[in-house]
């Protein structure tokens, strides 16, 4: 004979048991009334892709040691910020082809981040008049410790790289009167042994006279 507390415990787990049998019923059911109905539960809308716009690049050449301006056409966000980082992807993408003129590893995913800043005076300049949303910028390119450890050791070909971000970023944000640069987020006392990271560039001087070397 069965004890009463085992026949207790068998009705007990038959009840649950049943239970959930109609619970996995009702949840096959709905499953089976959304794919009837074609309901979906991944986005409608396709993903927001940036328009194609020319962006200017200054693109170093190691034979004569000048910018060289190109336009290409690249789909550019409306954020200044990374809009500004698209095109100094670009920029870092044609210094890592094979057939580049300025050769130089790491590609786009070199630039980590730039920052705008509002400006800060310098000696030489008047209190600026502007609102800090129309004023000159201070651009902070945030460049990868991989890129630096990768990039050739030389004043010229180190100056080429730095003058080409900051005369690129003049060209394609107006805006933009000065740059900095950091590696992995800190400051770096140079790029890859000469080229001094620690001051202050003024993007206007990095772009060359017409049918000058900078």
């Amino acid at each position: 004979m069965i004890p009463r507390y085992q026949r207790f415990i068998f009705g007990i787990l038959l009840v649950a048991s049943l239970v959930m049998s109609g619970a996995l019923w009702q949840l096959r059911e709905r499953a089976h009334q959304r794919l009837i109905a074609g309901e979906d539960s991944a986005p409608t809308s396709a993903p927001v892709v940036a328009p194609a716009e020319q962006a200017t690049l200054l693109v170093a050449n190691d034979g004569d040691g000048s910018l060289l301006t190109q336009i290409h056409s690249l789909p550019l966000p409306a954020d200044p910020g990374a809009r500004a980082r698209a095109v100094l992807g670009k920029l870092l993408d044609l210094y890592a082809a094979p057939d580049a003129a300025h050769p130089v590893p790491g590609g786009a995913s070199s630039v980590l981040q730039v920052f705008l800043l509002p400006a800060p005076e310098t000696a030489a300049q008047a209190p600026s008049q502007y609102a800090p949303q129309t004023g000159p910028q201070l651009a902070v390119v945030n460049l990868t410790g991989s890129f630096a450890a990768g990039h050739p050791s030389g004043i010229e070909t180190e100056t080429l790289t730095v003058l080409s971000i900051c005369a690129t970023l003049r060209a394609n944000l107006p805006r933009v009167t000065q740059v900095r640069f950091l590696v992995d987020g800190v400051q770096r006392a140079t790029l890859a042994g000469h080229a001094d990271l620690t001051r202050t560039y003024l993007a206007a001087d990095a772009l060359p006279a017409e049918g000058t070397h900078p």
